[in-house]
């Protein structure tokens, strides 16, 4: 009897188990989807405010829990697990309950503060704070002016990491975690609030300033390529200290954030360029968390910003999409990314004009910016890495030889650049002159050849420049070829022997990427445009050495005149 009863026990047990995992695996509410962030409620609703916030916790071995509170009561979920997915059957999820003012009833209550603690905040302004699940706060005002004032909050979303920061204005990020399990490697979920209305105007201010070179002609820009940040501090990979000897204890995200900064303020650039692998795609289960970190910087600094795609932005399934990553960069302050023509391949092909000194109309220089995608799509035939598509590159001569008519108006010399993250083929070739830096592993481009290159010579662009192969901080040049295609506006297409584009490498800025190869330094590459003269100098800053002194690194003239010169 007792063996019979054990055993029905154990049958009744491994079918509730079953069930939980059936229901685990056909509901969503316990998965993080790559497009969470892209499907969730916006973080701004137009002329509405929160009227409360809650945590809910569940477990899918339960199959009487949920996580999902009714929509029919005015709930909201903000879809980001706090687990990330990694509490195996537990899940938590913040939910927010909002109105539109006119829907707000006579001494209904809108939330006006919010903390995050075990501590009772005690009485602010009269109202007591009311508790809630997650260490959760809410001060609430049924004071009608409260709801249409600076202290109504207006939003809420969800950031991950002991490092995680907010860059959007008026955002304020808790500064405690919510007290959700921890332990197992998960990382802290902090709120993150807006108080009072969507400053719409201030925000489409600082995302499309016009970029113009400086009164004394010069345009600097800063290239900086695979950060590989994580959610979180992250893991270093290959750290040395400055005499190349292994460093420990070292996070990887606070490092490299500390050498970008430390270059943003020796170098004060016009313009940075993010030229792919911003991020560490499965040690970045909330890509907007790890956006933002790199983000906020140059924010900070009112720097001007365009980014796009490498193959490890969004490799993960916990990733993000390109699209719902640039529609985060998009949206953040003094950030001049774009996704680009629909109908063009890839998320991030877009033009850059800088204008003339003073206030000329006239562009000086022109950026051009190209997706080249993430692994090869036919692996048996061409292993590796993906390619520039044709209609890319259709795109981008159709566009080139639109603005030629505007630039050939410019008084001083016009010049063209591009960037890329993966490179061309071309960089592999065994005949290039190689200066400006060191060739020290294997060149990762794409096994097919679109032939991006020859556009780029018929079009006149000087200097491309990628990232992708870390170690890699090399500038190349291509022997001389026939081109009928002016290198500067005053040749007016005179047939001529012509050289370039040059083609360099950024080399890895971020230590959760690979270093290797023989006692590697991180790096950036700095370019510097004098449209009077119709020149580009290009060097490199590294990690361990030179930052307070302005130190150059394999300092190089790669155009004077207008056209590209080899070194002497």
């Amino acid at each position: 009897m007792t063996r019979r009863i054990l055993r029905t026990l154990t049958q009744l047990a491994l079918l509730t188990t079953l069930i939980s995992l059936f229901v685990f695996l056909a509901d969503s509410r316990y998965r993080v989807l790559p497009t969470s962030i892209h499907d969730r409620l916006p973080t701004h609703h137009a002329g509405s405010v929160v009227t409360d916030i809650t945590v809910t916790f569940c477990s899918s071995a339960n199959p009487f829990s949920t996580c999902k509170l009714p929509e029919e009561a005015g709930w909201r979920r903000v879809e980001k697990d706090l687990y990330l997915g990694s509490g195996w059957l537990q899940s938590s999820w913040v939910h927010v309950k909002r109105k539109s003012e006119e829907e707000l009833t006579a001494g209904e209550k809108v939330v006006v503060g919010v903390r995050v603690g075990r501590l009772n905040p005690g009485v602010a302004d009269g109202e007591a704070w009311e508790r809630r699940e997650g260490g959760v706060w809410v001060l609430r005002s049924g004071r009608r002016h409260d709801s249409d004032s600076d202290r109504a909050v207006t939003a809420v979303d969800v950031l991950f990491g002991a490092d995680a920061v907010d860059p959007r204005a008026g955002w304020v990020l808790s500064g405690t975690p919510l007290l959700v399990e921890s332990g197992r490697g998960l990382q802290q979920a902090r709120l993150s609030t807006r108080h009072g209305r969507h400053n719409v105007k201030t925000e489409e201010k600082t995302r499309d300033a016009q970029l113009r070179v400086r009164k004394d002609g010069t345009f600097k820009v800063l290239q900086i390529s695979d950060a590989h940040l994580s959610t979180g501090t992250g893991v270093c990979r290959d750290a040395i200290d400055a005499s190349g000897q292994p460093s420990t204890n070292c996070e990887a995200d606070v490092r490299t954030l500390e050498f970008l900064e430390s270059i943003l303020d020796s170098e004060t650039p016009d313009l940075v360029v993010l030229s792919g692998d911003q991020v560490e795609g499965p040690s970045s289960p909330d890509t907007q968390s790890t956006l933002f970190k790199l983000a906020a910087p140059l924010i900070e600094r009112k720097l001007p910003y365009a980014a796009i795609f490498g193959n490890h932005d969004d490799e993960s399934a916990v990733s993000l999409s390109r699209s719902a990553q640039m529609s985060i960069l998009q949206n953040l302050p003094y950030s001049l990314s774009q996704p680009g023509p629909a109908d063009v391949d890839g998320i991030g092909n877009y033009v850059l004009e800088i204008l003339a000194p003073g206030s000329s109309q006239h562009s000086a220089l022109t950026i051009y910016m190209l997706d080249s995608h993430g692994l090869s799509p036919d692996e048996k035939r061409y292993k590796g890495y993906d390619w520039i598509k044709p209609n890319q590159i259709s795109w981008f001569k159709s566009t080139a030889q639109s603005l030629r008519k505007a630039h050939a108006k410019y008084s001083h010399f016009h010049l063209d650049m591009a960037f890329i993250h993966i490179p061309l083929p071309e960089y592999a070739e065994k005949n290039l002159l190689v200066k400006g830096g060191e060739w020290r592993e294997g060149v990762t481009a794409p096994g097919f050849n679109s032939h991006f290159y020859d556009a780029l010579v018929e079009e006149g662009v000087v200097a491309v420049g990628c990232g992708h192969d870390h170690v890699n901080d090399y500038c190349a040049l291509r022997p001389s070829s026939p081109s009928a295609v002016s290198g500067g506006e005053h040749d007016h297409g005179d047939q001529h022997e012509k050289l370039g584009p040059w083609m360099c490498y950024a080399g890895g800025s971020g230590f959760g990427g690979y270093a290797g190869y023989g006692g590697f330094h991180r790096r950036v590459r700095v370019w510097e445009v004098d449209v009077n003269a119709g020149r580009i100098g290009t060097w490199t800053r590294v990690e361990c050495c030179g930052n307070d002194v302005h130190e150059r690194h394999n300092e190089l003239m790669v155009v004077d005149g207008g056209r590209v010169v080899a070194p002497s």
